[in-house]
């Protein structure tokens, strides 16, 4: 899993990794904490199959306006690049890994 702390830095995962999950998040938000051991868990098991990102909204305000984050926890799957799925609040591990297995 990698924290990111810069556009640069984001628009590189996405660029080296054909399928990325992004967590978008902030310290303060008790939902998004609540879903942290699932996000870490999934990294763990993703291997090199995928790439699992972590975004603070707070630190990175210029990405959560890039991508409309109103509210978080949001999930979005990258696809070569691009948002191919998007998931607002708390979600399962099955159905995060759902989301992302249709794009694998």
């Amino acid at each position: 899993m990698t924290i990111i702390h810069s556009a640069e830095e984001f628009d590189r995962a996405l660029l080296t990794n054909k399928v990325v999950l992004a967590d978008f998040w902030a310290t303060w938000c008790g939902p998004c904490r609540m879903l942290m051991p699932t996000i870490e868990e999934i990294a763990r098991e993703a291997g090199d199959k995928y790439a699992v990102i972590k975004v603070d909204v707070d630190e990175n305000e210029d990405l959560a306006g890039r991508f409309k984050i109103m509210t978080i926890p949001t999930l979005i799957v990258f696809k070569n690049g691009v948002a191919a799925e998007k998931s607002v609040g708390v979600k399962t591990k099955t159905q995060i890994l759902s989301m992302i297995e249709k794009q694998l």
